[in-house]
Order: structure tokens, then C-alpha cells, then sequence
């Protein structure tokens, strides 16, 4: 989220300097799926054009029983007349900060300095300062802290991580393999229950990435082998040849939220200020719309037409959201899938599946899931910073 931040403040005539730990960008198969209401807060950057070029577009996700096929589908063209983007864009984080990068490297308003790995901050009425694990510190008017779940930022800041880490723990396969030529109405977004083994499928340009649960009598070097590979996918697709892996990677599961999201001359947004399920992919998302609202924010107060109480009104609206709207949709997609009890489970694909016949429901329901209605719920704020979408039709009063 650093790279958008960056990109939105530089548009507004605020020089950057990005530091990034890394010693080039990491090319890692992370998030990868982009909402409508995501693509719409990143078109003034004139960014969407090339990632939906670099990506795919997923005008469906749906909802299926491992061993009875689909259950529910929804059909994003239902909110079309509400945004330009009714669909999702299937494309990698790291291209997004690619062509971000491309585009910074002719703007001089725009440092990026890799290999910087951060080791705190501190600041003081006039300040703040970045200290370096190198032992390098510099100074400037604002930060914004966008390094992780782990974030030096926000442990140097005092600010709490509050929340929890689940027992579980997922594994994410991807292969070049076609799933959709041997599973029947696959969409490119799929939410596969089961009671043994559900997972997650979808469809990147080139993979097809599936998650998958990793039981408790499994060691994370088990779930990361060839073995545990081929079998979860033999289980998706039974077929004679051994699959191809392009990546593997496992990863714990957390809900946590940051107790503030601004401390004085510093933000934070993205993992730095919250984490959640993945299910339903709005991590990342909502990470955007931190960067563009709280970045908007910041450049209105470093150039006096944001007042810090306007400032603090944002970051506040923007923790609200990362525990109302997203912790609730994503909680609601475990449940769906992965609820211990079979009853509940079952219950809750059967809601879905009545949701999805019934064109009102099904449209509310989308513009839940495709992050509208988080934007809906900033529209004084978004207005405020001359941010509002001009593609994306105002809330009905």
C-alpha cells in the first residue's frame, strides 16, 4: 500500500521518498483480486487501464459444494449501473506497484529507495524521523506506515494490535492446470465448500490458485511438500499425470485491528493497521482505500485544508470499517465454508443460495461484497478530499 499512498500524494504535489526492506520489489503471489469499488478509487492514478490489460476479468464468483457442484452464483453485472468496473480484476498485487513504479521512476517527485529496512520512527512537534536497521536516520514532515503486519512503524508508534490469531492455517497451491475445462460452471471465483476439505479456487492470467485448510496434525513442512501438493489437487481434479506447482506458501490467520490508525505526524494503513481472514479478498482492498483516503487526508493537512481533527475523523472512519465491514463479510465467508458444524454450514450455503435467486437480495449482496457499500458509507469524507469516484453513482439518500 506504500506505492499508492506514495502515488496519491504525489499527485497532489507532496514530495516522497519510499522505503522498501526489500532489495527489489517481491514478485510474491499474494493478494489478487481487485473489487469494483478498489478499481474505481485507483482511476485518477491511471493505473486501471494496464492492470486490467495485465489481468483478468471476473464478472462472477460463486458459491459450490465440493460434492455437489455450484450452489449459489452471483453475477456482478447486477451493480453495472452503479459502477464502470462490474466486475472483479483477477491481477496480482505486485503488478499494481510495477506500473506504479514505472511511473514514479519519471517523476521526480518520487523517491524509492530500496534495501531501507525501517527500525523505528519518532517525532516531535516539527518532525519525524526514520531510523534504519543500518543505522541511517532522515527527517521529514509526515510518514506513512505501510510495512506490514509487522510494522516497526506501528510498534514504534505504541499503538496495540488488538485481536486474534486462529488456529488455522492455510496453504495456498498454483498451477498452470485448467480447471475449467473438467469442472462444470467453474467462474473464476469460487468458494468451495465441503465437510472434510473446503478450499478456495480461483483464476490469476496464468494459474489456477486453489487454498486449502491445513489440519492441526500437519506441520507446515508437511503442507508445503510435493506430496501435500498433488494430493490436495488430485482431490479437485482427479487425473493421471502428476501436476505442475508454480508456487506453494502457508500462512496463519489473523483478525487484528491497530487501536489507531494516526498518531500525530504518522499514519498507518494496510497490514501495518489491520489483518483478516482472506476470505473474500478485501485485505488488500481495503489497504487501497486506506492509502487513498488517509493519503488524500494527509496531503490536505500538510498543505493547511485539512484540519487534524479532519484527519483523525479519517483514520477513525477507516478503523471502523476494517472492523465493521470487513472483519464481518470475511467472518461471514468462513462460516460459509469452514464452520465446524455441518448444520451451520450447510445453513449458511443454503442462505446463500436463496441470496443469489432473489434479484434484490443478490444485488445487495454485491454490493456488499464488491466493497460499494464501504465506499457509500464514505461519501462526506471521500467528498471532502474532492475524492469521490466520478464513475461510481452516489448512495441513494
Amino acid at each position: 500500500m506504500g506505492c499508492v499512498a506514495a502515488a496519491v500524494l504525489a499527485d497532489l504535489d507532496i514530495r516522497v521518498t519510499i522505503f522498501e526492506a526489500a532489495p527489489q520489489l517481491p514478485l510474491e503471489l499474494r493478494a489478487s483480486t481487485f473489487h469494483p469499488a478498489t478499481l474505481e478509487l485507483l482511476t485518477p492514478l491511471g493505473v486501471v487501464p494496464e492492470m486490467i490489460e495485465r489481468g483478468l476479468v471476473a464478472e462472477r464468483f460463486a458459491y459450490r459444494d465440493r460434492r455437489h457442484g455450484l450452489v449459489a452464483e452471483f453475477d456482478l453485472g447486477s451493480v453495472g449501473d452503479v459502477t464502470r468496473y462490474p466486475f472483479r480484476l483477477q491481477c496480482e498485487q505486485f503488478k499494481l506497484c510495477q506500473i506504479l513504479l514505472d511511473r514514479f521512476a519519471a517523476n521526480e517527485a518520487v523517491e524509492v529507495r530500496f534495501s531501507m529496512p525501517v527500525a523505528r520512527v519518532d517525532q516531535n512537534d516539527h518532525r519525524a524521523t526514520v531510523h534504519f536497521t543500518s543505522g541511517e536516520s532522515e527527517s521529514f514532515d509526515a510518514i506513512v506506515g505501510a510495512d506490514g503486519a509487522g510494522s516497526n512503524v506501528r510498534k514504534a508508534l505504541d499503538l496495540t494490535f488488538e485481536g486474534m490469531t486462529y488456529a488455522d492455517r492455510y496453504v495456498v497451491v498454483s498451477t498452470p492446470f485448467d480447471m475449467a475445462v473438467h469442472l462444470d460452471d467453474l467462474s473464476y471465483v469460487n468458494y468451495i465448500s465441503d465437510p472434510d476439505e473446503w478450499l478456495v479456487l480461483l483464476r490469476t492470467v496464468d494459474l489456477w490458485r486453489a487454498l486449502f485448510p491445513v489440519g492441526d496434525d500437519e506441520s507446515d513442512e508437511q503442507a508445503l511438500s510435493d506430496e501435500s501438493a498433488e494430493r490436495r489437487l488430485q482431490s479437485v481434479v482427479s487425473r493421471p499425470e502428476r501436476y505442475e506447482i508454480a508456487h506453494r506458501t502457508i500462512y496463519q490467520v489473523h483478525q487484528r485491528v491497530a487501536n489507531e490508525f494516526r498518531v500525530d505526524r504518522a499514519v498507518i494503513v494496510g497490514d501495518a493497521a489491520h489483518i483478516n481472514n482472506p476470505l473474500g479478498g478485501m485485505g488488500m482492498n481495503g489497504g487501497v482505500h486506506d492509502a487513498v483516503l488517509l493519503g488524500r487526508g494527509l496531503a490536505g493537512h500538510l498543505n493547511g485544508q485539512i484540519t487534524s481533527q479532519q484527519l483523525d475523523h479519517f483514520a477513525t472512519i477507516r478503523r471502523d470499517l476494517a472492523i465493521d465491514y470487513v472483519r464481518r463479510h470475511t467472518h461471514a465467508n468462513a462460516v460459509s465454508l469452514a464452520a465446524p458444524s455441518g448444520e451451520a454450514r450447510q445453513a449458511a450455503l443454503a442462505n446463500m443460495a436463496v441470496t443469489a435467486r432473489e434479484p434484490d437480495e443478490a444485488r445487495q449482496y454485491v454490493l456488499q461484497a464488491s466493497m460499494i457499500k464501504a465506499l457509500w458509507s464514505m461519501e462526506a469524507e471521500l467528498d471532502s478530499v474532492h475524492a469521490w469516484p466520478d464513475g461510481l453513482a452516489r448512495p441513494l439518500s
